[in-house]
């Protein structure tokens, strides 16, 4: 089972992408910081989900920590905001995509299913 890791501080983003995903058969964790982000991207994920927008570590930083201990992992980001100097800034830093909140919940699960080919 390929295990999915969801970063973002909204519970209402990680319930809808969790419940969405599950259905997809992933194996799927939730983390609403940085730390805890990091503590799960630990125990080895297949693909990352992470919101740009997150009190305390930034989704630019926690995406600097994964890259650094994991080039390989497929990171998307997610962002309420339109600065795309920073979602330029992701995608040089090694983010696949990014989804611009309210994203289309049927994309994300497309790019996912046809990131890790299930």
């Amino acid at each position: 089972m390929k295990r999915l890791l969801i970063v973002d501080d909204q519970p209402g983003i990680r319930l809808l992408l969790n419940e969405v995903l599950k259905k997809e058969g992933y194996g799927t964790y939730l983390a609403a910081n940085g730390m805890e982000a990091l503590k799960f991207a630990e125990e080895g994920m297949d693909c990352v989900l992470l919101d740009m927008k997150i009190p305390g570590m930034d989704g630019i930083e926690i995406l600097k920590r994964l890259k650094e201990k994991w080039p390989q992992l497929p990171v998307f980001m997610m962002t309420a905001y339109g600065e795309l100097d920073v979602v330029q800034e992701a995608l040089d830093l090694g983010a696949i995509r990014y989804f611009t909140k309210p994203f289309d919940i049927f994309e994300v699960r497309d790019e996912v299913n046809k990131t890790l080919k299930v």
